[in-house]
């Protein structure tokens, strides 16, 4: 099946899980039990940006997140807003986290879904997008949720995985498929 028409990007498919109750509900997320089986569901549909920076780095955006007590390297990402189309989302959430404005969709590439915890039945839009380097340079400025916007050379973003500086563990599988597919790992050990 595409990884476009996954219909566990639109919502929860597992129908067989039943009763369905709510048990939480808050303006970002719910938490259900769909037939004893506790998930945590968002109340949006999620996309989240891989930018790729002329094919030799990753802008990352740096938010602080209480609940950890740590700002966090993240991608770009966010929630849907009303009837937007995911590559619209994923356009708004690059300009708004670190101030690079795209007006052309069609470079918003939809990548396969990874599901980012289990216990969530839908999966998030991932989306990857080629930038310049005079794009980077002349991003405006960012929303005040984001402490910082930085670039990484993927022999930089590697080491940030090594090191842990980099722990979040749906960026680092977002991105390690990116290295994998094109063989970036190989070409870094090639290079030691």
């Amino acid at each position: 099946m595409p990884h476009q028409d996954d219909p566990r990007l639109f919502s929860p498919q597992c129908h067989d899980l039943e009763p369905v109750t709510t048990v939480h509900v808050n303006p970002w997320f719910s938490v259900k039990n769909r037939g004893g089986y506790f998930t945590v569901e968002y109340n949006v549909p999620q996309v989240l940006i891989l930018p790729i920076l002329d094919e030799r780095a990753i802008v990352m955006v740096r938010v602080y997140r209480p609940v950890i007590a740590d700002n966090t390297l993240e991608l770009p990402a966010g929630g849907i807003d009303g009837d937007e189309v995911p590559a619209a989302a994923a356009a708004r959430e690059l300009q708004e986290e670190t101030g690079i404005s795209l007006a052309a969709l069609n470079r918003f590439d939809m990548l396969p879904p990874l599901v980012h915890m289990v216990r969530s039945p839908t999966l998030p839009y991932i989306f990857q997008v080629r930038l310049t380097q005079r794009e980077y340079d002349l991003r405006g400025g960012h929303d005040n949720e984001v402490a910082g916007v930085e670039c990484f050379s993927f022999s930089e973003m590697l080491r940030n995985i090594e090191q842990g500086k980099l722990y979040v563990g749906l960026q680092i599988a977002v991105i390690m498929r990116y290295f994998v597919c094109n063989q970036i790992i190989r070409q870094s050990l090639d290079a030691v």
